[in-house]
C-alpha cells in the first residue's frame, strides 16, 4: 500500500505579520531630564532659533569677608561668572527600499522603517549622554569631528579618545569633586596613578556613597543640590549594573531595606529587595544605568590595582548637563526614487551635549553638578 506524501513545495508555511523587533531600552534618565533650572539635565532650546553653538552663563556665590568700620570702597568683590560654550551637530539616518524587495517581503519592511528610526534616535541619544557623562569637558574648544560625516554631538573630549595630558588636567580640576576607591587618600593629580589606587574589594558601597556625599556638600563652587525638603538635601547617583550589584549586595543597604522600608498593603511591591528599581539611602537616590556597563571606556577596563576594571559613578546636583537642541527630531523621505521605484524614509535632528563646567579665577576648570565617584567594578565570572 502505498502512503501520500506532501511534497516540499507544497507543504503550508505561514508567515506572521506581527514583526517582534529588538527590545530597546528606555532612556533611564529621562525623569532627570528637564527644561527648567533645577533639572539634572538641562534641555535648552535656544537654537532652534538658529546657531551651532550657544553659551551658558555660570555665576558661583559671593565669598569675601564682610566689612565692619574699615572703608567699603576699594574693597567691592567681584562678581566671580564664566560662559560655558557648547556646540551641536545633526544626526540623520534613512532607510530605502525598491518595489522589487517589497514585492517579495512578507511582512511591511516600509511600515517598520519609522519605528525602526524612532528607536535608533531614542538610543542614540540615550548613549550619547551616557558618552558625555565620561567626557572631560574642555574649555570653549568645538568638539572634535563636528559637521563631519559622522558628526560630534558630545562636547569635550570622549574619554579613551582624551590624551594622558588632558586625563591629568582633568583629575587636577576635580580634586574637590572625586573620590577614588572610597578614600580622600588615593587621589593622585595623575589620573593612572589615581585608579592604580584602587584595589579589588574597592567596590561601591553605602560608605563610600554616604562620604561621596559629604565631600559634594563642601565642593568648590557648591554642588546644588537635586532636591532639597525640609532642610534634607537629595542627590541622584547614576551606576552601572556593576556597581549596583556591589550596592545591593552592601549588608548597610540591605539591613536599611529589611527594618525601615513598610510592610504594610503593598510595602513588598516597592521594596528593592523585591523589586527592580531605584535604591534610596539616606537621600541618595542610586539609579541603574545599564548602558554605562556597555559603554564603559575601554580605558577603565584595566586601570585598577592589578590591571582590574574600575568604574565611575556619577552623582549629580542640578546643572550637571546641558541638552542644546537646534532641531527636533522630524521625518524626511526620499526624492530621488527612480520613477517611484524606491521608497524611503529618513530622520533628521540637530542637538549636543555637554557637562556644564566652569573656569576659576584660579583657572581650573571644574564641573557643575557632577561629583564623580571611581571603585572597583568587576564583570560577572
Amino acid at each position: 500500500m502505498a502512503l501520500s506524501t506532501v511534497q516540499a513545495n507544497n507543504k503550508l508555511i505561514v508567515f506572521r505579520k506581527e514583526v517582534t523587533r529588538e527590545y530597546i531600552r528606555q532612556n533611564l534618565f529621562s525623569p532627570y531630564v528637564g527644561t527648567e533650572l533645577t533639572a539634572i539635565i538641562r534641555v535648552i532650546n535656544d537654537l532652534k532659533k538658529g546657531g551651532e553653538q550657544i553659551n551658558i552663563p555660570l555665576v558661583a556665590r559671593l565669598k569675601a569677608q564682610a566689612i565692619s568700620t574699615g572703608a567699603l570702597v576699594g574693597n567691592e568683590e567681584a562678581i566671580d561668572n564664566f560662559g560655558d560654550r557648547m556646540w551641536i551637530d545633526w544626526a540623520r539616518n534613512a532607510v530605502k527600499i525598491a518595489k522589487a524587495e517589497e514585492q517579495k517581503s512578507s511582512i511591511d519592511l516600509f511600515g517598520l522603517a519609522r519605528p525602526l528610526l524612532e528607536d535608533w534616535g531614542k538610543e542614540l541619544q540615550r548613549d550619547e549622554i551616557i558618552d558625555a557623562f565620561y567626557a572631560i569637558p574642555l574649555n570653549s574648544t568645538a568638539p572634535t569631528g563636528l559637521g563631519s560625516i559622522n558628526g560630534q554631538r558630545v562636547n569635550g573630549a570622549l574619554f579613551d579618545a582624551a590624551t594622558a595630558a588632558q586625563r591629568n588636567t582633568w583629575m587636577a580640576d576635580q580634586q574637590d569633586r572625586v573620590l577614588v576607591g572610597g578614600a580622600t587618600g588615593n587621589f593622585s593629580a595623575t589620573f593612572a596613578t589615581a585608579m592604580a589606587n584602587i584595589t579589588a574589594g574597592m567596590t561601591l558601597s553605602a560608605s563610600m556613597l554616604l562620604k561621596a556625599k559629604r565631600l559634594a556638600k563642601l565642593a568648590n563652587p557648591r554642588i546644588r543640590p537635586y532636591k532639597l525638603k525640609n532642610g534634607r538635601e537629595y542627590f541622584i547617583c547614576f551606576a552601572n549594573s556593576l556597581q549596583f550589584r556591589d550596592l545591593q549586595a552592601d549588608p548597610t543597604i540591605i539591613n536599611a531595606n529589611t527594618q525601615a522600608r513598610p510592610r504594610e498593603d503593598d510595602g513588598l511591591d516597592a521594596n528593592p529587595l523585591f523589586q527592580d528599581g531605584d535604591l534610596i539611602y539616606n537621600g541618595i537616590i542610586i539609579r541603574e544605568i545599564p548602558e554605562l556597563t556597555v559603554r564603559l571606556p575601554v580605558t577603565y577596563t584595566t586601570a585598577g590595582s592589578g590591571s582590574i576594571q574600575v568604574a565611575p559613578a556619577f552623582l549629580c546636583g542640578q546643572s550637571a548637563m546641558a541638552w542644546a537642541w537646534g532641531r527636533m527630531p522630524r521625518p524626511t523621505f526620499l526624492k530621488e526614487d527612480d520613477y517611484q521605484f524606491y521608497r524611503g524614509v529618513g530622520v533628521e535632528m540637530a542637538y549636543g551635549f555637554k557637562k556644564i563646567a566652569k573656569l576659576n579665577f584660579s583657572g581650573n576648570y571644574k564641573e557643575w553638578g557632577v561629583f564623580t565617584i571611581f571603585a572597583a567594578s568587576a564583570t560577572d565570572a
